[in-house]
């Protein structure tokens, strides 16, 4: 087994060279052209000065070229760290300087850093050079990347990963939906973040093939590269399917006896798009991972199967032993009746936070990241999921999940989006408040809605309070931000 997504590439290149490996919106390579790619680059990496151990930032962009600038650094043993797309040079200079970045290459260029490049130069360099032949692949110890990530606190940390974390999350992926060496992925995800690139390394280390886009907002590319390529597995994330579903209809549905599987991460899935996806594609693998940047993909589940459970997230991946644990970090039995906080153990967890020890101390303990999500195993071993520790409302010793009283929520016409958290009662100790966002406030009726809601939902889970914003606040992934409804 390969001790690096490098490692990989390059003995799949010596197996089957003339295999297609990656596409992007303009053009596409076998894996001989990709290896070759990697080692123009680094030769041209190490022309600037970049050697292992290194950091260079890098703004995201969904293309080959960028995706071979990564294994370049990791064949000279450089780390990458990449920042999301349109990134202000302001964020861009600040993180350089934060890491001590040795180059940066962006979109535009100009950043105060000991080297600036743009993406167009470092691209016409890259293509002007020899390739590398002298060079050894990292070993599985050796730090692979930084990936800065705002997470629910709203706090920015360096997410620190090694090869061998990489190896480990791409063989949860691969092993959690089945990847075949005949796949066809096509991942339109940021290859900034963590979900895109996971998915990326899996279908790398499995030797498989995979086209990235910028976007789904051009359905009539998205269409066409499924076609074109004979796509059989597509990466999403919620609200590009929102998206898709959305504007094409019942269009995906035209795909089901190609498409093996779908997978889904990184903010959870609506139930009305669920049941919309489950319709459309009856045959096909349905995946919803549980997981973050600090762990990786670690719980999945195929909700597209007869008697789905509410909030199910599945059973453990295949290098992951979750635990529930109290709030002193103690395991415990867990049941329905006995929450606690989800855990993990494995291979795939970080290394740590970039230079911040009381972070990394509060998460990671001993080789376990604590989180502070609520869950328990249910009877089946499956692991069901209840929303994060101070989300879940406790209403008179009842758990309610919030994600079930916003997924029945946004199943009421005229509910463009909502939110709901905990507040204080007398009564109860803590009872729901919804907050609902509609075209505009004129457009909104709380008692109307709380009508729908008391036909959907069980008495103790209605929202006592109702209230019209708006604009619900979320991360670019979708990703509800409670806090600021607070």
């Amino acid at each position: 087994m390969a001790k690096s997504v490098v490692e990989a590439v390059f003995t799949h290149a010596k197996t089957q060279g003339d295999k297609f490996c990656l596409a992007d919106d303009e053009y596409s390579v076998t894996y001989s052209q990709y290896t070759e790619k990697i080692k123009k680059a680094a030769a041209y990496l190490s022309s600037i000065g970049v050697e292992s151990g290194k950091k260079v930032v890098i703004e995201a962009c969904q293309t080959v070229d960028y995706l071979a600038l990564q294994l370049a650094l990791q064949l000279i043993g450089g780390i990458f760290v990449p920042l999301e797309h349109n990134c202000a040079d302001e964020k861009i200079k600040e993180i350089a300087d934060r890491v001590d970045a040795a180059a940066v290459i962006s979109v535009n260029g100009g950043i105060d850093a000991p080297c600036s490049l743009t993406f167009e130069e470092y691209i016409n360099g890259a293509e002007a050079s020899a390739p590398l032949k002298d060079y050894t692949f990292p070993e599985g110890k050796e730090i692979s990347e930084i990936l800065f990530s705002t997470g629910t606190t709203g706090k920015e940390k360096g997410i620190v990963l090694t090869h061998e974390n990489d190896i480990a999350l791409a063989e949860n992926v691969m092993y959690g939906v089945g990847i075949e060496e005949d796949n066809v992925e096509l991942i339109p995800s940021p290859l900034n973040h963590s979900h895109g690139l996971r998915r990326y390394y899996a279908n790398m280390i499995k030797g498989a093939s995979v086209i990235v886009l910028a976007s789904v907002l051009n359905l009539v590319k998205f269409f066409n590269v499924i076609e074109e390529y004979g796509v059989t597995a597509i990466d999403l994330v919620p609200t590009a399917l929102t998206v898709i579903l959305k504007l094409s209809k019942t269009k995906l549905g035209d795909y089901g006896k190609q498409l093996r599987y779908i997978q889904f991460g990184a903010a959870p899935l609506m139930d009305s798009d669920k049941e919309k996806i489950c319709a459309l594609l009856p045959d096909t693998r349905l995946y919803n991972f549980y997981g973050s940047t600090e762990s990786g993909c670690i719980v999945i589940y195929n909700f597209n199967v007869e008697n789905s459970k509410k909030n199910c997230i599945g059973k453990p991946a295949c290098n992951a032993e979750i635990i529930i644990v109290d709030e002193n970090g103690n395991e415990i039995q867990s049941s329905a009746e006995n929450t606690g906080l989800l855990a993990a153990k494995g291979s795939m967890n970080m290394s740590g936070y970039y230079e911040d020890e009381e972070e990394t101390a509060a998460v990671l303990r001993n080789g376990i990241i604590y989180t502070n999500d609520v869950a328990y195993f249910d009877e089946d071993g499956d692991i069901i999921l209840l929303g994060r520790q101070g989300s879940v409302i406790n209403v008179g010793g009842k758990k309610v999940s919030p994600d079930e009283i916003e997924n029945a929520a946004k199943q009421i016409k005229g509910v463009i989006d909502c939110g709901c958290i905990p507040v204080e009662d007398a009564m109860y100790g803590s009872v729901p408040k919804l907050f609902v966002q509609t075209r505009n406030e004129a457009k909104f009726d709380a008692v109307a809605i709380r009508n729908e809601l008391q036909a959907r939902l069980e008495p103790f889970k209605v929202p006592k309070y109702i209230v019209w914003i708006e604009k619900i606040p979320r991360t670019f992934n979708g990703k509800l931000i409670r806090r600021e409804l607070k």
